[in-house]
């Protein structure tokens, strides 16, 4: 197996690295996909196995605790346990897709530090049995705070990260709307400087970070969470251009050190995406659009069957509705849903065909 191949499954710390190293060498980004409960994560896997690209599969704080189950009261338990066991699923079955997985949390504010904290107690013992950390990244969103704050906390996580082999997401800037109740508000249209990170942010977070671990940075040019009018949200991938320059310039490194993540994904131009692949972001954040995908032809379906859903006996005709109201044949079509968005994700990101997994 050559150097820039691995096996199918979770990749965690040279191989999360070689998955990174491979995208931004071969100009394209992999989606990253918000995902709530087993439908959502193995619809991901088989967008990733049909369309022969590697994939990233990421929890918020309220996927985590949607996964574990309303059932449990202790919210904060549930949030743990529930992002521990998406994770241990994900472990478990994405070899048998043949792809590479990295498995990541989404946006974790200041008030969420405990949430991963937890979770790395959860993957230091995942580590000591394994080998390999039980999540491949975890971000830490401090956007909000002020940027000493920011870069303390992140250079303090992720001492913790690297001795067990983890990267880190920060975010430098602040990437509009509301994403899992996480977010800053956002006014359309308006003229907001906090949508556009500074270059000289980014550069001390390089000289402070690069030297502890792995990182990556969600460098905000415009990028908002949801989907707004057409002509409201605008993108500046040039950003994410002068930061590269900057790094690569005080620091002297090669081309592209900075390992760039696009959050807000979900409906921006074509165009601007492609541009900002070309300026080192190997990963975007998809999660609007694919909620919108699993839940259009639920609806479809629901409307189509409106009596099977009302009774499972038709009152008039006797007509029995098992096959109707039985919740596989729904769910499936959302799975299918996703599927069909994701593999659009991976043409636009151009990851299509790419996978460096290898049998």
């Amino acid at each position: 197996m050559s150097d820039n191949t691995l096996k199918p499954g979770v990749v965690t710390g040279e191989g999360y690295k070689t998955l990174v190293e491979a995208a931004k060498s071969g100009g394209y980004a992999l989606p990253a996909v918000n995902v709530t409960g087993t439908n959502t994560i193995n619809a991901v896997m088989e967008a990733a196995a049909e369309a022969n690209s590697d994939i990233i599969i990421q929890l918020s704080n309220s996927g985590g605790q949607f996964y574990a189950g309303r059932g449990i009261k202790d919210a904060f338990k549930a949030k743990v346990v529930g992002s521990v066991a998406a994770a241990q699923h994900v472990h478990l079955l994405a070899e048998y897709y043949g792809i590479c997985v990295a498995m990541h949390t989404d946006h974790a504010n200041k008030a969420l530090i405990p949430w991963i904290e937890a979770l790395l107690d959860e993957g230091e013992k995942y580590y000591q049995q394994h080998g390999k950390p039980l999540y491949s990244s975890h971000m830490l969103d401090l956007s909000a705070d002020p940027i000493d704050f920011n870069l303390s906390e992140s250079a303090r996580l992720l001492e913790r990260m690297a001795k067990i082999d983890m990267s880190l997401e920060i975010e430098l800037g602040v990437t509009g709307g509301e994403e899992d109740g996480i977010g800053s508000e956002f006014e359309e249209g308006a003229d907001n400087s906090k949508l556009y990170t500074q270059p000289e942010d980014v550069l001390r977070a390089y000289e402070l970070l690069n030297p502890i671990g792995h990182f990556s940075v969600a460098a905000s040019f415009g990028n908002v969470h949801g989907v707004y009018k057409p002509g409201n949200v605008k993108l500046r991938p040039e950003i994410l251009k002068n930061s590269q320059a900057l790094v690569q310039q005080t620091c002297g490194t090669g081309n592209n050190p900075l390992h760039l993540v696009f959050h807000g994904g979900s409906g921006s131009e074509k165009a601007k995406i492609h541009e900002a692949v070309g300026y080192g972001v190997f990963k975007m954040n998809i999660d609007t659009d694919t909620q919108f995908a699993f839940s259009k032809p639920v609806g479809k379906f629901v409307h189509e069957h409106a009596r099977a859903f009302a009774y499972q006996v038709d009152p008039e005709d006797g007509t029995p509705y098992k096959k109707q109201y039985d919740p596989r044949a729904y769910l499936r079509l959302g799975e299918e849903g996703i599927v069909a968005r994701l593999l659009e994700a991976c043409e636009d990101l151009g990851s299509r065909g790419k996978s460096i997994a290898r049998g």
